[in-house]
């Protein structure tokens, strides 16, 4: 089957370490069934993993991805849930201390096929394409957790999202406006603020600017650049969610700020199932969908991971084999 898939770990120039071609059709195995890929969709995680970040050399050939959207073994339209747990693991799939993610220790979803766990099938529904359902998996499922989960936000709450591209944020933008917060976006280029407010955002600002009044909940897979900012932008009580630190993993702490305020600071990675599933239910009840920035042929992996990786992108990244 035709695959992309990292051969190679380079992080300086990730993107030289894949290859797209063919690999083994994937094995059956007790417990797992394959699915036929129609849509899968790209994440920073694909170019970590190129990095050699979360995978050592001897794993490698690995194929990546980890979003899917596609047929099973019984001709259901289905959706990837692609937090791999261990055997006999029970309660939040997220904190299984031994669990992983597609295309760490299984091979993903850059291919015509993908072995999956049966109990991480989660029905389709109708109303979505599967370009549009291979988007939810990783960044729309992290936003939801992080917003009603993790944050708790009802409507009328206020939430700062730092950054106005890229997945995570664009996925918060719209089920915060949807949800009936009000969201508030902050982007370091005026192209990317306006795209905030087309999907719905109802402020937007420049990257580190003082905000009318501070905000319920921020927010932000940045880290590093935008953390100071962010606990600044707090109300009393109010919580920073983070799922990621793409500027560096580091920041001033300022715990006077912290404690005086007694401000939350919350993890959040991925999502359960069952989160997957309240999250396909939203969209096909309320007509939201998340937006796509293009669709491109699975041969066409490289070219989508470097416009990835250059940071040109305004919503999801989609490969059809």
């Amino acid at each position: 089957m035709l695959a992309a898939y990292a051969n190679a770990i380079d992080p300086d120039d990730p993107v030289s370490g894949l290859v797209v071609g063919e690999r083994p059709d994937p094995q059956p195995r007790e417990g797992w069934t394959t699915v036929t890929v129609k849509a899968a969709a790209l994440n920073h995680h694909d170019l970590w993993t190129l990095r050699g970040v979360g995978i050592r050399p001897d794993q490698l050939p690995m194929i990546l991805g980890g979003d899917a959207a596609g047929i099973d073994e019984d001709g259901n339209e289905v959706v990837v849930h692609s937090v791999i747990t261990s055997p006999g693991w029970t309660g939040d799939d997220t904190l299984d201390p031994k669990r992983s993610l597609l295309s760490e220790v299984y091979d993903g979803t850059l291919a015509e096929k993908v072995l999956v766990p049966r109990r991480n099938l989660v029905a389709k529904p109708a109303s979505l394409t599967f370009e549009q359902a291979a988007c939810l998996p990783t960044a729309w499922l992290t936003a939801y957790r992080m917003l009603f989960v993790k944050a708790n936000l009802a409507p009328g709450s206020t939430v700062l999202i730092q950054g106005a591209g890229g997945g995570v944020s664009t996925a918060s933008i719209a089920l915060g406006k949807a949800a009936g917060l009000r969201v508030w976006v902050t982007g370091r280029s005026e192209a990317k603020r306006d795209a905030a407010l087309a999907l719905g955002a109802d402020q937007v600002f420049e990257s580190g600017a003082r905000l009318p009044e501070r905000v319920d909940a921020v927010i932000d897979n940045v880290g590093q650049a935008t953390w100071a900012h962010s606990l600044k932008s707090l109300k009393p009580g109010g919580a920073i969610v983070t799922c990621g630190a793409t500027s560096g993993p580091n920041p001033p702490s300022d715990l006077n700020r912290v404690f005086f305020l007694q401000l939350q600071v919350l993890g959040s990675t991925m999502g359960t199932r069952e989160e997957l599933q309240q999250l396909l239910a939203l969209l096909d009840t309320t007509g939201l969908r998340p937006q796509v920035d293009s669709v491109l042929p699975l041969a066409d992996a490289e070219s989508a991971l470097k416009k990835l990786a250059n940071g040109d992108v305004q919503g999801k990244i989609v490969l059809v084999p």
